[in-house]
């Protein structure tokens, strides 16, 4: 297998950090696809135009594709469920179609939001139940691309950060931007668990796994990856508040459900699988979201 790696999303929060590390690595040649945001190297497709997106991978050829295009904003698609079918679903069927046209390995990003939150830790065969629209989206994602391929990959990741393009890029690092405005007072969630993964190590784990196809490792159906540190988003504000030495006195942290479509409590990922074939490393929040909130603090934010 050639060392060619095709990436969706490639504009976007997680899909940027996978095509800079691919980018980077002079072993391997990249193609990155964007739409929206499409600059630079990265090559304007819409993956919901069938026939646009078959004539780019046949040109390209890749060994690999990383699916990671998606609308991920949950309360965005409850009211834009036809647009997210579209792209969530559809546009993934016809990446499936192509990659087994090409002989591509497809490895789909998915999220533990196919989980309802009740009974954490999920392992890798747990039982989904979504709570809302967009992990019922993802989730019939999953289904389509093993229907497809049942060799096929897929990458459930959870909530992310990383480095930005603008801070709300970010669910995590919008958090900042009433950290740093003590003008007001604010009520952050401090009811749903969550475990804030950088992008930058879900990039990493992917190399691993594709450096790994290509000695011969059989890696097919599901994964999970996930930061090791457990936190609400009150809780991710005060790691916050220490590591730049804020006030946080202005910020109440509320124990009630977060408004809007339902989120799962605690949909904490099992990663065994992928650590028990030495795939995957952590950075410590802490560190990691001050190294991509420095450049906006110090411009003022």
């Amino acid at each position: 297998m050639e060392k060619k790696v095709l990436i969706t999303g490639a504009s976007g929060l997680l899909g940027r950090a996978i095509y800079r590390l691919f980018e980077e690595d002079p072993t391997w040649e990249a193609l990155g696809l964007a739409f929206s945001r499409a600059k630079g190297k990265l090559c304007k497709v819409d993956l919901t135009d069938p026939q646009a997106l078959e004539k780019v991978v046949d040109e390209f050829k890749p060994s690999f594709i990383i699916h990671s295009a998606a609308e991920r904003r949950p309360d965005m698609v409850e009211k834009q469920e036809e647009q997210t079918k579209n792209l969530n679903v559809m546009a993934t069927k016809n990446l499936c179609q192509a990659a087994v046209k090409n002989n591509a390995w497809l490895l789909y990003m998915s999220t533990d939001y196919v989980f309802d939150g009740k009974s954490p830790p999920y392992s890798v065969d747990a039982k989904p139940n979504p709570l809302n629209k967009y992990g019922q989206s993802k989730l019939d994602g999953e289904k389509v691309v093993l229907e497809c391929n049942k060799d096929f990959g897929i990458l459930r990741v959870p909530i992310l950060y990383g480095e930005l393009e603008f801070i709300k890029e970010s669910a995590v690092t919008e958090l900042f931007t009433k950290l740093t405005d003590t003008s007001k007072s604010f009520v952050v969630s401090d009811y749903e668990q969550r475990h804030p993964t950088h992008t930058r190590d879900v990039a990493k784990v992917i190399r691993q796994m594709l450096e790994k196809k290509l000695e011969g490792q059989a890696l097919s159906g599901v994964f999970h990856w996930s930061g090791n540190e457990k936190m609400t988003k009150y809780g991710m504000i005060c790691t916050m508040a220490s590591v730049f030495n804020l006030p946080h006195s202005h910020i109440q942290g509320d124990n009630q459900p977060t408004a809007g479509a339902p989120r799962p409590y605690d949909a904490e990922l099992d990663s065994s699988r992928l650590q028990s074939l030495n795939i995957g490393s952590y950075t410590l929040f802490g560190k990691g979201v001050h190294e991509c909130l420095e450049p906006f603090y110090k411009q003022g934010t």
